[in-house]
């Protein structure tokens, strides 16, 4: 008797789809794509000819006026420090509320990481006097304790890595403790390995966070001295014509978008060499715990 295999139909390619999904790449990357060719074109054919493309044309003077006249250099500073040292507290601390939250069991467990997730409903601009009232009361205005430590254990990178631990076998742990394992050599040795991909996913997610903030800078860190990246841009059009006597329209618009060219490339940059275990994250993170 002869066994009949069936073959199943090949999938054919969703052209629509897939055409659908190109235009869509197109908007979103089209108003990047010029200003990234914009800021080398001269200001004036910028603001007289903005879809003109001429390469004969282009011209590194934008970027050469705008390192003069903007501070954006001490932006890209002070944003390094604070991603640095508020990123290192975010991984640290976050992933290890998390655990504790995922396996262990404790009077008010429930009630405590309610009202952790309580937090995530609340609005930044609700949060902004009583912070400010209180890093003024510690002398911290102007600082970069004040930039660093307030919001450094964030309430979404504890959810998100309660969801990713709790999907770790229990198992594994008992089998940590028979071996003679303390309890945070469990997290460090066990845990920390199996969820790599959810920690590279959060840990995209805060650099983003952090090099994109801008609401809380601006308010905590009104001197130029500590302004950081998003800060400098905001206020980039004042520090032309402030520094620049008669400067036009064009001038303005060609600096700010050499400047928002300097501070899109290292996120590109970023994405594109971490896309993978951003995307890995992004499912490790989709468990339900």
């Amino acid at each position: 008797m002869t066994a009949t295999v069936k073959h199943e139909p090949r999938s054919r390619p969703r052209i629509g789809s897939h055409a659908f999904l190109m235009l869509l790449l197109a908007a979103f990357l089209a108003p990047v794509a010029w200003a990234l060719v914009s800021a080398f074109k001269p200001a004036g054919d910028i603001v007289s000819s903005p879809l003109s493309f001429d390469p004969s044309a282009f011209t590194l003077d934008n970027y050469r006026a705008m390192f003069q006249d903007v501070p954006i250099g001490q932006g890209f500073a002070n944003t390094a420090v604070v991603l640095v040292f508020k990123g290192a507290i975010t991984m640290f601390f976050a992933p290890l509320a998390a655990y504790a939250f995922a396996k262990y069991r404790f009077v008010g467990q429930n009630l405590i990481f309610g009202a952790v997730l309580v937090t995530l409903m609340l609005p930044t601009i609700v949060l902004i006097i009583p912070l400010l009232l209180e890093m003024k009361a510690l002398g911290w205005v102007n600082t970069y304790q004040a930039l660093i430590l307030p919001g450094a254990v964030d309430a979404f990178a504890i959810f998100w890595m309660r969801q990713v631990i709790s999907a770790v076998p229990d198992e594994l742990m008992d089998a940590a403790r028979v071996d003679g394992c303390g309890e945070f050599g469990i997290f460090w040795r066990v845990i920390v390995p199996v969820i790599r991909p959810g920690l590279a996913g959060l840990g995209v997610l805060t650099i983003m966070n952090i090099y994109n903030d801008f609401v809380w800078p601006v308010v905590v860190a009104s001197n130029e001295r500590m302004a950081t990246l998003q800060v400098v841009l905001s206020t980039l059009a004042q520090n032309i014509t402030g520094n620049r006597i008669g400067a036009d329209y064009a001038t303005v618009t060609g600096e700010l978008l050499a400047a928002s060219s300097v501070a899109l490339i290292p996120l590109l940059v970023l994405f594109i060499l971490l896309q993978r275990h951003f995307i890995n994250g992004i499912m490790a993170g989709s468990v339900k715990g």
